[in-house]
């Protein structure tokens, strides 16, 4: 085994860090403290290739393989994992399309993604359907030679800002996953409407919305794979998306430790660094141990996912793992700084309130523990 990182990938790893630290760093907490879309900084991420990494190279994309996203992904995360989701968003939004369309369909929607700047949004979720993905309620019933949506979906990242959407629908809502299709709708068509912008705990740079769907005319030709294929789409699309949501969480992790270690170094208590207590040193190699493993297992999920072979459990349990660590380590964080660490004057307390939904969305950690258990009853 080589854990070396090739010229490339030191190079966007490189390239993602200075972008953290020179983009998001500087204006990380005010994003957060008004919630404001930070639409010029994905802007300036997909000029640098940051961003639509899932783009092949043949229809003008990058095509940046997961371990290279993921890579990417942990550095802009130590900047500002709220930033870091709106976009990480944009691929999992384009994923559908890359996994369940037709060579006519990503050249008709990828392609030009490549040549010019969009925000995209992912539509699954909905009101009383989120970790029960095959209950969801967002109806499409088939009209001639088009589809009408009826239905809203919820907790939608960049769902007020998207310019197009991938949404998924059911045919009939009793027959569950067997049910489900995908399509892929722009902005603009007539009956669609961004609702609510949640008001969230943490990660409020993100923008998170209902989205509604009344009446919405969509032509068959914008479905992704068979009628009934949604679900698989679905499925194969948080497979592949995953790893990059563990890479952010260690990013989250990462950046907890940074800021533990330098206060542990400065802050006096008792004649001496806080760092030379013992009961602090152990939170600080707990911190350490967790985000090595939480990379190492992230990183294989993803070259599992580059070398074509399934990787479901492993992508559950890297999500699972290594957002349960950014937990962990942001919570120690806010323990190490003490009062200090409550107050917003320092960063800790807003990584502990990220780090939160990384346990939530994508598939709660809940729902992982479900995958991985049923890949291991599948032998």
């Amino acid at each position: 085994m080589d854990f070396e990182l090739d010229d490339a990938l030191l190079t966007l790893q490189q390239t993602a860090r200075r972008f953290a630290e020179e983009e998001i760093m500087p204006v990380a907490a005010a994003h957060d403290v008004s919630g404001e879309f930070p639409r010029e900084i994905l802007r300036k991420a997909w000029e640098l290739g940051l961003s639509h990494t899932g783009i092949p190279e043949s229809l003008g994309g990058v095509g940046l393989p997961v371990v290279a996203a993921c890579l990417g992904v942990e550095e802009l995360s130590r900047g500002c994992s709220g930033i870091t989701t709106s976009i990480i968003s944009n691929d999992l939004a384009l994923n559908p399309i890359l996994l369940g369309g037709s060579d006519d369909q990503r050249r008709e929607w990828l392609a030009p993604c490549a040549e010019e700047f969009k925000v995209l949004a992912f539509c699954l979720s909905e009101p009383g359907a989120g970790s029960d993905v095959a209950g969801l309620q967002l109806h499409a019933a088939r009209d001639g030679d088009d589809y009408v949506l009826n239905g809203t979906k919820a907790w939608i990242t960049n769902g007020g800002h998207a310019d197009l959407y991938t949404v998924f629908a059911t045919l009939d809502r009793s027959a569950r996953h067997k049910g489900m299709c995908a399509f892929v709708v722009p902005r603009g068509t007539p009956g669609l409407s961004p609702g609510k912008k949640e008001d969230k705990m943490g990660q409020r740079a993100s923008d998170t919305t209902l989205v509604h769907f009344d009446d919405v005319r969509v032509p068959a030709s914008q479905r992704l794979g068979a009628e009934g294929e949604g679900f698989k789409i679905a499925m194969a699309t948080l497979d592949r998306a995953r790893p990059q949501v563990a890479a952010l969480a260690v990013g989250i992790a990462r950046r907890a430790l940074e800021e533990s270690l330098a206060y542990s170094q400065e802050r006096k208590a008792f004649g001496q660094a806080i760092g030379e207590f013992q009961a602090v040193q152990f939170m600080l190699a707990d911190m350490a141990k967790g985000i090595e493993a939480a990379r190492l297992l992230t990183l294989q999920s993803a070259w599992l996912l580059d070398q074509g072979r399934r990787a479901a459990k492993q992508s559950a349990m890297a999500k699972c793992f290594a957002t349960d660590v950014a937990m962990e380590a942001t919570t120690d964080a806010v323990q190490i700084f003490g009062g200090n660490g409550y107050t917003k004057e320092y960063p800790v307390e807003k990584l502990m309130r990220d780090a939160k939904l990384m346990q939530i969305y994508e598939g709660t950690n809940q729902i992982q523990r479900v995958v991985i258990a049923r890949e291991l009853a599948r032998g």
